[in-house]
């Protein structure tokens, strides 16, 4: 029953990823549009702006208009009283009213000129912007055609998962087959994987031998501690060679501990024991530092007559280098005696002749 449910989950597993990798997609696909149409607000935007400021630089212009013409009429009329003047002062008088009606005539045009050309610029500006409003809104028409098109086609994808998945789920565990679905959503669509070695391969974590164990059972469905993934058992290639694991070793342990439980009178007398071994060890080893420093003091003696020979050696060789020295003596006072002896007869024959 249980491996039964453990191969459901497996192919459960694969069209919930698939599933879920469908949603991601179709809530994503809005987000490329969103840029586009943020993109279009914003040039909109600017081109109501600038559109604006192209209204109001126009009414500018008019109001220059009508200023230049009024100064303009002003410098007219005053230069026809002109002609009617008959005083110096008013000849002063009239010809000020004309400069300074001359100098806002001048003053007006050259403002309506920089305006006018303002409002030139502003709008090639607008034609500009229209054009690219136009470009962005086709391509964001099209964009929104083409999302349409890929989410009716995802959406179809997801249908036909759902019916497998319809297929699969009779005879799940509700609770098991909620925390399964999300177990694959947060573990980007991996909920189940195999233990190897006593390994998670999901996680990659060492598991405790007795967990192990009970995965190996297959009595229950087990998440791992560790990656909360479901685990199940797999034969490792070293089980089929019949050669002893490391975690079976554990596990034989943990069990010669369960079936040797001491009370508490055999620890104590475990105990006991455990500590008169230790005294004799400790005796053995004190015999065996004395013995270590008899042979050290037997070295030390052995040296110390091997150089009392040595001197010995040496005194003997200069006793017998002295008597060669005597013998030597001894033979040149005899050479000396016998020249003497020599002499002697010598002379004595002299003598006698």
């Amino acid at each position: 029953m249980n491996e039964d449910t453990i191969e459901k989950l497996k192919a459960l597993q694969d069209i919930l990823s698939r599933k879920f990798n469908i949603e991601r997609e179709i809530a994503e696909l809005p987000r490329a549009l969103s840029t586009k149409t943020e993109l279009v607000n914003r040039l909109k935007k600017s081109y109501i702006e600038k559109n604006t400021q192209f209204d109001e630089t126009k009414k500018r212009m008019l109001e220059l208009r009508r200023q230049m013409s009024e100064a303009e009429a002003e410098r007219e009329k005053y230069e026809q009283q002109m002609d009617l003047i008959k005083t110096q002062r008013e000849y002063e008088a009239l010809d000020k009213e004309i400069r300074d009606a001359s100098e806002r005539e001048q003053y007006f045009r050259k403002e309506l000129q920089r305006e006018e050309k303002s409002l030139e610029e502003m709008e090639d500006a607008l034609k500009r912007e229209e054009g690219l409003i136009e470009e962005q809104e086709k391509e964001l028409e099209d964009e929104q055609d083409k999302i349409k098109s890929e989410t009716l086609n995802r959406r179809e994808q997801m249908k036909a998962l759902e019916q497998e998945e319809e297929g699969l789920i009779p005879g799940l565990d509700e609770e098991l087959l909620f925390k399964f679905e999300r177990i694959i959503r947060s573990k980007e669509g991996q909920g189940i994987v195999p233990l190897r070695r006593s390994v998670c391969t999901g996680c990659q974590m060492i598991l405790p031998v007795q967990f192990v164990n009970d995965v190996r059972r297959g009595e229950e469905i087990l998440f791992c501690p560790y990656c909360s993934k479901i685990v199940f058992y797999v034969g490792d290639d070293d089980d089929a060679d019949g050669s002893f694991l490391e975690d079976d070793a554990e596990a034989l342990a943990d069990l010669v501990d369960d079936d040797f439980d001491l009370d508490d009178d055999e620890e104590d007398d475990l105990d006991a024991s455990d500590e008169l071994f230790e005294e004799e060890d400790e005796e053995e080893d004190s015999d065996a530092e004395e013995a270590e420093d008899e042979d050290d003091e037997d070295e030390d003696d052995d040296e110390d007559e091997d150089d009392v020979e040595e001197a010995g050696a040496e005194v003997d060789d200069a006793e017998d280098s002295e008597e060669l020295e005597e013998d030597e003596d001894e033979d040149e006072d005899e050479s000396v005696e016998d020249e003497d002896e020599e002499e002697s007869d010598e002379e004595l024959e002299d003598e006698e002749e």
